[in-house]
């Protein structure tokens, strides 16, 4: 039975660095990063079969962070579960460095998609989940993906496709946050019943709290044990957090940390230890 507490503790730890490494490179996105902190460390910690030591083993899982703004919480938990050292943390968005502003599959190890133009991670996850079926392999496919690039119709041509192809080795999670870059997504262009639209193109969908990493273990469990079609997860979340004036806030999807927000942001990670 995994550790819970120990995972709750583990998240904090990894809001701070995220918090430490944008604050230090003047740039950089902590909205969105912190909201899918819980769903990306259950998925390396308790469901990805995945050898750090070997990330292009070929029976791997794979995981597509199609919301690539996000790159300063995968980078985190690439570093913690031992992809590369975690003083490369340090040189995040640095002139050389292999962490830019958004995942390189091929500079990154551990990285299995470049992604940052939203939208095309469903259909990149779907080419990797037919190579599985192709190939005899066994290894699953996980997308996360933001509300705010649902908007675009890419992803809904790449839920249909996968349902045709009866994808069941495919899993989607959507980080349900509520906002995107200029605002509240029900204002930008309203989602509605997300969940809901994904079922009536042919997908099995459970929901959950995206922060917490009991709720998104046993999402992820559901998702996994299909047989017959794709599954996908709604894990509502909340952007920005754990830093107060920044949950919910668009103004910080991807605005600087000053020295005076870094210092408030620290004393509330701080506290919630």
């Amino acid at each position: 039975m995994p550790d819970f507490k120990a995972m709750k503790a583990d998240c904090l730890r990894i809001r701070n660095t995220i918090i430490d490494t944008i604050y230090r490179a003047g740039s950089g996105h902590s909205g969105g990063s912190l909201s899918c902190v819980e769903i990306l460390w259950t998925l390396y910690s308790e469901v990805l079969n995945v050898r750090p030591a070997e990330p292009h083993w070929p029976d791997r899982d794979r995981l597509v962070l199609s919301k690539g703004h996000a790159a300063p919480a995968l980078y985190t938990i690439l570093a913690e579960k031992g992809f590369f050292p975690t003083d490369t943390l340090l040189t995040l968005r640095r002139a050389g460095s292999p962490l830019q502003g958004h995942p390189d599959m091929r500079k990154v190890p551990g990285v299995d998609m470049s992604s940052g133009s939203l939208g095309m991670g469903i259909s990149a996850g779907i080419g990797m989940a037919l190579a599985a079926r192709l190939s005899g392999r066994g290894y699953r496919v996980y997308v996360v993906v933001g509300d705010g690039e649902l908007q675009e119709g890419q992803n809904w041509e790449a839920l249909m496709a996968a349902h045709k192809f009866r994808l069941a080795n495919l899993t989607v999670i959507v980080d349900r946050n509520g906002v995107q870059l200029d605002g509240p997504t029900d204002l930008i262009m309203p989602m509605l019943d997300i969940g809901a639209k994904i079922r009536q193109f042919g997908w099995e969908v459970a929901e959950c709290d995206g922060h917490d990493c009991e709720s998104v273990l046993k999402a992820t469990d559901w998702a996994r044990a299909s047989e017959a079609l794709p599954r996908a997860v709604v894990a509502h979340t909340v952007k920005g957090k754990g830093v107060s004036f920044m949950e919910g806030d668009s103004v910080w999807h991807g605005k600087p940390i000053e020295q005076t927000h870094y210092a408030a942001a620290k004393g509330e990670l701080r506290e919630g230890c």
